[in-house]
């Protein structure tokens, strides 16, 4: 029996590494594209055609012809502003109803998730997670609780599920003392256009779909959301995201066997950013790391906010290499690079004890970067078709990342469009 096969590509840094432009570089080689976790806290920005666009919970294959696109059972859908996003789209000439399928099994966000997740927030204190307030944590919580409301309810009886659901929050907000329902009348009104409009689109039994689209021997891309340092298991924990974003997500967000897990293809930037609260040892406080955010336009594509940046981290690099079983590294935002004298990256952690370790620590906290430091090549990158055109100093840069991860670097991207990737 011929299969197809399916292939994973995520993030191995905090999220933002340009999963967006690389998803829609990859598809073309893909019959089909799925979303396997993660919400609209995501956004995955494109830029083709000197267009703009930000992703937050549809697949970055929309854009492939008429390729299917599957939101995962894994995913977490807001329905007002997956309605917002889909008119988006559709305004910009890309008919979505009949690429675009939803999992009866994903999880809805509701008004009160978001008003759940700023009275967490607020009841952590100085403790804070940094949420985007999205809904997206209040949501899993439901999930693991054996208490959500999934897309497949949307078919029957809805409004009272609705109802008992709304109820069951607003005691629990009662309990965290939260008074402040100012919008959520509105929220709501806007909330249940979502769900009308949602009604035009195909939900499906996906982990069926996908399993038969296999058997058919098509191939299949599955698109992970935020990166690796924020998997719910192994990322920075409590400064995390809700669900697994490492390589085992897509198997439980999708339903698929392990077995048919082909290449995993792991997205890093050329240095490395985070968003919120939690540690980070390369973060740089200095005009090193303000130049760099400028440079690499650093700001979120959903909430806008200023990510904090510092140097390559290759023992947390290497960490999540292992915990996803990377086949094929692709590098980002090289580009950004271009001007600095000397380029840095982290081999090691001196712990607060004292002691040195290149295996990334149960706690980050307090840990110390080790630095290798290369010269910078000085050169802008951003026209180069080919790798040919590589200055030998990025050359000996990407031969010392190589070697220390045991990986292959495959893709280099070197600028936001689609065109400026060079493929090795």
């Amino acid at each position: 029996m011929k299969t197809g096969k399916v292939d994973i590509l995520l993030g191995l840094q905090w999220g933002d590494e340009g999963k967006g432009k690389i998803v829609d570089v990859l598809t073309p080689r893909y019959d089909v594209v799925a979303r396997f976790q993660g919400g609209p806290n995501a956004g995955h920005t494109l830029e083709f055609e000197s267009q703009k666009y930000v992703l937050r919970s549809i697949p970055s294959g929309i854009f492939q012809g008429g390729k299917i696109n599957i939101i995962g059972n894994g995913v977490v859908l807001a329905p007002d502003l997956f309605m917002n996003e889909a008119k988006e789209l559709e305004r910009s000439g890309h008919p979505l109803k009949t690429r675009l399928h939803i999992s009866k099994k994903a999880h809805l966000i509701m008004p009160t998730h978001r008003l759940l997740d700023k009275a967490n927030e607020m009841a952590k204190g100085k403790n804070l997670v940094g949420t985007t307030g999205k809904g997206i944590g209040p949501t899993y919580t439901d999930k693991t609780s054996r208490n959500g409301l999934r897309v497949g309810d949307i078919l029957n009886d809805f409004d009272e599920k609705y109802r008992l659901h709304k109820e069951r929050h607003l005691r629990m907000l009662a309990a965290l003392g939260w008074t402040d329902f100012t919008g959520l009348d509105e929220m709501e009104k806007t909330w249940m256009e979502g769900i009308e409009y949602m009604k035009k689109f195909m939900f499906v039994d996906s982990e069926h779909e996908i399993n038969h689209i296999l058997r058919d021997g098509k191939t299949l891309l599955c698109e992970g959301a935020q990166g690796t340092m924020l998997d719910v298991d192994f990322g920075s924990y409590p400064f995390v995201t809700s669900s697994n974003t490492i390589a085992a997500g897509a198997c439980v967000g999708l339903g698929i066997g392990p077995s048919k897990i082909g290449n995993v293809y792991g997205i890093m930037k050329a240095y490395c950013t985070r968003v919120g609260s939690g540690p980070f040892p390369t973060e740089l406080f200095d005009e090193t790391g303000a130049r760099i955010r400028d440079l690499g336009h650093e700001y979120g594509a959903v909430t806008g906010r200023e990510r904090r940046c510092g140097w390559m981290d290759l023992v947390q690099l290497r960490y999540s290499v292992m915990v996803n079983g990377v086949t094929e590294l692709i590098m980002m935002k090289s580009d950004v690079l271009d001007g600095f004298d000397t380029i840095k990256a982290c081999v090691g952690y001196v712990l607060p004890n004292g002691e040195k370790t290149e295996e990334l620590p149960f706690d980050l906290n307090g840990v110390k970067p080790i630095y290798k430091e290369f010269k910078g090549w000085k050169i802008d990158m951003t026209k180069f078709k080919s790798e040919e055109q590589f200055p030998t100093e990025f050359k000996e840069y990407m031969k010392f990342l190589e070697d220390f991860l045991e990986t292959r670097i495959g893709i280099v991207s070197i600028g936001p469009d689609r065109e400026q990737t060079i493929v090795r």
